[in-house]
């Protein structure tokens, strides 16, 4: 099923994927309302006992045999069997049920764009994940079970009391239609209640994430008590939310306790007045008190988890609504995979905007060809990541199109598509995994030495070694054990051993040191062979190997040609050799003396 159809709604969603194992799930409810049999049948078989033994004045040990033996029966069979097998189908299949939950979330999220992880932390995200995983486990396995055998306690009940006397079946149904319909009408309420809570929590969350993943700015910045300080206000609607919630559950309780309070005495008060009269006998005096009882305490303890559900509803409902957005950029239906790539990127007449921002390209035609090797180079803001965005389909152009091999990205599977194109970013984050497998996650099936030779060619196997665990060590989030030029050897490790016929380097040597960057810069070479390369570069002198360069600026390509082509024309790409300071770019335009002007 395609993520956009997963159901909206926490009971469709449950049943999306409870209707898998349809054959279990149907004995799983016959159990649970068999679970509920246990205490009516137990209170007829009293009333049987009981009414036997007033018969006569002497014990009939034979007479009373047979009650006492189905009572033994009914606790072995309903308060016992039926209970495990239920516990058994329960814990079978919650496992399996809350995998595919998480598996099929987790892959609907990957399919958002990057924005959708700009606009949303990742750990407000992964709350999300977590919050309906762990309330669609309390709805399903735990809440649910007990509204089924509430059902089949409150017919059994009404059975037996009505052959008591046709008064208490009567007594019982009236109050159950006031006691439900009274605990319904206040827990749609309740259901509004725990969704300001569910969001309070999921934004205190989010901004808990945000500082912890940030601590670093924290520390340097000694923001330590701003930050708790600004957490003041999330607390604060926390607070006031779960107040709300449990002030309304309170005065939901004391209503239902003074319905059971009701119940059990409108009984006892029935049963005198007909025992009086000589209209019931002892085992039914016995048999409706303890209907009652039961019925009114169980009914107590299912409406005390209608709050229960009401939470987790609240929770799952906020949660799906967060993470079920639409997809900005939806999977063709049509899209194929492409089982080989010779490297050949075209942009033609490509025009794109970001949301609410004027147009960055118009009208761009590019034609790069198989195995060249292209630099991109231009001031930021330009308009050279978004190039490579678009190309990685990141974004979508507005108009126009962009191919790979003659091929609309958007007729390319996802997979397809990055199975061809390997990606060295500015600043590579890392999984908290070890050395090997951050290394080899383009490609797990290579070999040991494959391994190795690709870490010996990004210059990385020697720090490696150097490290007591070696290629085991663990890296922390994000690879924050390592230094920066750790993590972009590691990631051009990563990247040259996928092998993959389009490579696109964004600054990917900007954090070595200047004899390591001449050293990977060497074996780069090898690396690029035969390969299409785009390369953004504010150091211009590593782009003089390029068989092009593309100058940006201002989400225009206002130069292309060789290196000794572009300083020959002169313009912006001769401003930008002649204004290099140490090999990299100075930016005049974001330079102002103290008056504020641009020198």
């Amino acid at each position: 099923m395609m993520a956009e159809q997963l159901p909206q709604t926490p009971m469709r969603f449950i049943w999306f994927f409870v209707r898998r194992h349809k054959t279990a799930f149907l004995f799983f409810v016959l159990l649970q309302f068999a679970t509920g049999l246990w205490s009516p049948f137990n209170n007829l078989l009293i009333k049987w006992l009981i009414d036997t033994l007033a018969e006569s004045e002497t014990v009939n040990v034979s007479k009373v045999m047979w009650p006492g033996i189905l009572l033994l029966l009914n606790f072995i069979i309903f308060d016992n069997i039926t209970f495990r097998c239920a516990d058994i189908f329960n814990y079978y299949y919650q496992g399996k049920i809350k995998g595919a939950v998480v598996r099929t979330l987790m892959r609907r999220l990957m399919q958002h764009p990057n924005q959708f992880f700009h606009d949303n932390l990742s750990g407000s995200l992964a709350k999300h994940v977590s919050n309906i995983a762990e309330n669609l486990e309390i709805i399903a396995h735990k809440v649910g079970p007990e509204f089924l055998r509430g059902i089949s306690l409150l017919v059994m009940s009404l059975v037996a009391a009505y052959t008591a006397s046709p008064l208490f079946g009567l007594l019982i149904a009236i109050w159950f239609a006031i006691f439900s319909t009274m605990s319904i009408m206040m827990a749609r309420q309740l259901v509004a209640l725990a969704d300001k809570l569910a969001y309070a929590e999921s934004e205190l969350s989010g901004q808990i994430v945000d500082i912890l993943s940030n601590q670093h700015n924290v520390r340097i910045f000694s923001k330590q008590d701003y930050e708790i300080g600004r957490l003041e206000y999330f607390l604060k609607s926390l607070n006031i939310a779960f107040k709300n919630r449990m002030s309304f559950v309170i005065l939901l309780l004391c209503l239902q306790g003074g319905c059971i309070i009701l119940l059990i005495g409108s009984s006892l008060a029935g049963l005198l007045h007909l025992y009086a009269q000589g209209l019931v006998s002892i085992g039914d005096f016995s048999m409706v008190l303890g209907i009652s009882i039961s019925l009114g305490h169980l009914m107590w303890y299912i409406m005390w988890d209608v709050g229960y559900f009401n939470e987790a509803y609240g929770k799952c409902r906020q949660s799906l609504s967060a993470l079920l957005v639409p997809l900005t950029i939806k999977p063709s239906p049509t899209a194929q995979s492409m089982p080989a790539c010779q490297g050949e990127i075209a942009f033609t007449k490509m025009s794109f905007a970001y949301p609410g921002s004027p147009p960055l390209f118009e009208n761009i035609n590019v034609r790069i060809k198989p195995g060249q090797k292209v630099g991109l180079v231009g001031y930021s803001g330009g308009g050279k990541s978004s190039f490579i965005s678009l190309l990685l389909r990141l974004y979508l152009p507005d108009s126009g199109s962009i191919t790979i091999d003659g091929r609309e990205l958007t007729e390319i599977t996802e997979e397809s598509l990055y199975q061809h194109i390997s990606v060295i970013p500015q600043e590579p984050s890392l999984f908290n995994r070890s050395l090997w497998d951050n290394i080899c996650y383009g490609r797990p099936e290579a070999t040991a030495n494959e391994i190795i030779d690709a870490a010996k060619k990004a210059h990385a196997h020697d720090f490696i070694m150097k490290i007591p665990e070696g290629y085991n060590t663990f890296v922390g989030e994000r690879g924050a054990k390592l230094s920066g030029g750790q993590r972009q050897r590691i990631a051009l490790a990563r990247s040259i051993l996928k092998e993959c016929p389009i490579l696109i380097m964004d600054e990917a040597t900007s954090q070595l040191d200047s004899v390591t960057e001449q050293l990977i810069q060497e074996s780069l070479h090898y690396v690029l062979e035969g390969k299409t390369a785009l390369i953004i570069a504010h150091r211009l002198s590593t782009l003089l190997s390029m068989d092009r360069i593309l100058v940006f600026d201002a989400g225009k390509i206002v130069a292309d040609g060789t290196h000794e082509e572009l300083l020959a024309q002169g313009g912006l790409y001769l401003k930008l050799w002649e204004g290099q300071v140490g090999g990299f770019l100075k930016d005049d335009r974001t330079i102002t003396d103290i008056t504020g002007k641009c020198p």
